[in-house]
């Protein structure tokens, strides 16, 4: 059956929280499986980006009770919440400037009229996410974590409130399961790799460039790479093109609900993440030498995910599940040029 004639048996995807870096992906997956998809978010520039892509943009703040008047709300099957306050994103330094009230929010109160538009529409799916660091309790004790793992996560630190407020957010989409029989899940996303405007990010108020930019400028450039600690500390991430795909099959799938983990299952080596970095970025003729730095403290968190769950209730295999394909594909999406509005967003904020 194509593609065409499967989209006229199913209604339209509003994806609250488009222009952010799933969201755009999420997007052109949407489109491609034949999908109506309308398109949220504030960033105008990125809205054009969307509509060329196929997509109807709707300018919206989720914090806004009179931005949902210009939702559709005939023939939508579901809805993806990808909006939210996350501390990369976060300018406010907490040793000047608490900015707790900011993650309620956005995060549970932004969620929350979500779900009354949801609800007063009888629309039944909503497929939104968590944070990993609310298993954090549970990092390097050498089993994979599954979805039934007791919430131990820390208190402090920029991301004590994001966690926080992710949690009841969840509560929250669990209630509306419950007491309105609706179908809400959320996916407990790791770190997802891919291109988008997350080079540099904010820690604690501060701009810092991230660590994977970090180790291909040098690849790029042919400088020495450090890696510092234990060059063998394994972590699960998950490749961008495989959480579109995910949120596409969840929301086709009537078993869809709850909490899921979204990774790639696979315990991936920082040794060898650098070796790929190498690989792909560097230049032939003059190769990065790693060297190693074990007197040098490494925070990285260990952890593994079991991946059960998804595969049994909506057919879930990730693809990219080798850090080199990540990086191959990552190459070729920053080369083509079609994200580059996107890769240059955070810079025109600053």
């Amino acid at each position: 059956m194509s593609c065409e004639k499967t989209s006229c048996k199913k209604g339209g995807i509003i994806v609250i929280g488009a222009t952010g870096f799933i969201g755009m992906y999420t997007i052109r997956q949407l489109i491609a499986e034949g999908r109506k998809v309308y398109a949220t978010g504030r960033n105008k520039q990125l809205g054009a980006v969307l509509e060329d892509m196929g997509a109807e943009f709707i300018e919206l703040d989720i914090t806004c009770e009179k931005d949902y008047e210009k939702l559709p709300t005939e023939n939508i099957d579901g809805v993806i919440l990808l909006a939210g306050l996350l501390p990369a994103n976060a300018t406010a330094d907490l040793e000047e400037n608490e900015n707790a009230a900011d993650y309620f929010e956005v995060n549970v109160i932004g969620t929350i009229k979500v779900l009354e538009f949801c609800r007063k529409n009888k629309i039944k799916k909503l497929i939104s996410n968590s944070s990993y660091s609310d298993v954090a309790g549970a990092w390097r004790k050498g089993y994979a974590i599954k979805e039934t793992e007791p919430r131990d996560f820390h208190f402090t630190g920029d991301h004590a409130v994001y966690v926080i407020s992710k949690n009841a957010a969840c509560d929250v989409m669990e209630y509306y399961n419950q007491q309105h029989n609706m179908q809400c899940a959320w996916f407990r996303f790791p770190p997802v790799y891919g291109v988008g405007p997350h080079s540099v990010i904010y820690v604690n108020g501060k701009y810092y460039k991230s660590g994977v930019q970090t180790f291909i400028e040098n690849a790029q450039q042919g400088n020495d790479i450090e890696i510092w600690g234990d060059p063998h500390i394994t972590r699960d991430i998950i490749y961008v093109k495989d959480v579109a795909k995910a949120y596409c099959m969840a929301l086709d799938s009537d078993k869809t609900r709850g909490l899921y983990n979204m990774t790639s299952g696979t315990e991936l080596d920082l040794e060898d993440q650098v070796k790929a970095i190498i690989e792909v970025f560097g230049d032939p003729d003059n190769r990065s030498s790693i060297v190693y730095r074990p007197d040098k403290p490494n925070n990285t968190p260990s952890f593994l995910f079991d991946m059960s769950k998804a595969k049994e209730d909506f057919g879930f295999v990730p693809q990219y599940t080798s850090y080199i394909d990540m990086m191959k594909d990552y190459k070729d999406e920053l080369e083509s040029g079609k994200w580059d509005e996107l890769v240059n967003s955070r810079k025109k904020e600053q």
